[in-house]
């Protein structure tokens, strides 16, 4: 068997096609059986105990997570709607209530997205004069973003609706199970 390298769970990962125990490769310019197709090497895998669970119905840790993050993305649409503000419209109104007037640069990498991006934000945002753009008044080369009043009216008004959807989304938890998931949440951030 040639092995041409490993899978991401160390298995050895062949190019020639797996086959039947007991049964003989094709010879050259023959033709392997008809059959499903399988990934190199899965004759020999044998199933671990997460995936014999995942086979009985009960879901990986993965999946439990994505599902949690679809239901508070749906959460958060539903409760920016009022104000037609995207997702990233709101992180941004929420970081400049919290830390004040900045530059574009320093705003994305607080939303940690892409310069360009973060001008989109703010060009949408300004549209809809909740941020302002004006001098820096420590390099007049440079701009800095702050919110308007009408933006501070805004800013207040989601940071307590989205409030309300993290209640509804995590109020069945304990107060420790709230701690542990913020440590861990945060351990995997990094």
């Amino acid at each position: 068997m040639r092995v041409n390298q490993l899978c991401c769970y160390g298995i050895p990962v062949s190019d020639e096609p797996p086959t039947e125990p007991g049964a003989r490769p094709p010879g050259p310019g023959q033709r392997p059986p008809e059959s499903a197709p399988q990934p190199p090497g899965a004759a020999r895998r044998q199933p671990t105990p997460a995936t014999a669970r995942r086979a009985e119905g009960e879901e990986s840790l993965a999946e439990a997570f994505w599902a949690v993050a679809h239901q508070l993305r749906r959460l958060t649409r539903e409760t920016l709607g009022p104000w037609e503000i995207t997702p990233g419209q709101s992180r941004a109104l929420g970081v400049l209530m919290r830390r004040g007037p900045m530059r574009p640069s320093v705003l994305s990498e607080h939303l940690r997205i892409a310069p360009r991006s973060t001008t989109e934000v703010v060009d949408a945002l300004e549209e809809r004069a909740l941020v302002r753009r004006r001098p820096d008044p420590d390099d007049r080369r440079a701009t800095l973003v702050s919110l308007t009043e009408q933006g501070i009216e805004v800013g207040t008004a989601i940071a307590s609706a989205r409030h309300a959807e993290a209640e509804r989304l995590f109020g069945a938890l304990s107060a420790q199970d709230r701690a542990d998931l913020a440590r861990i949440l945060g351990t995997l951030r990094r």
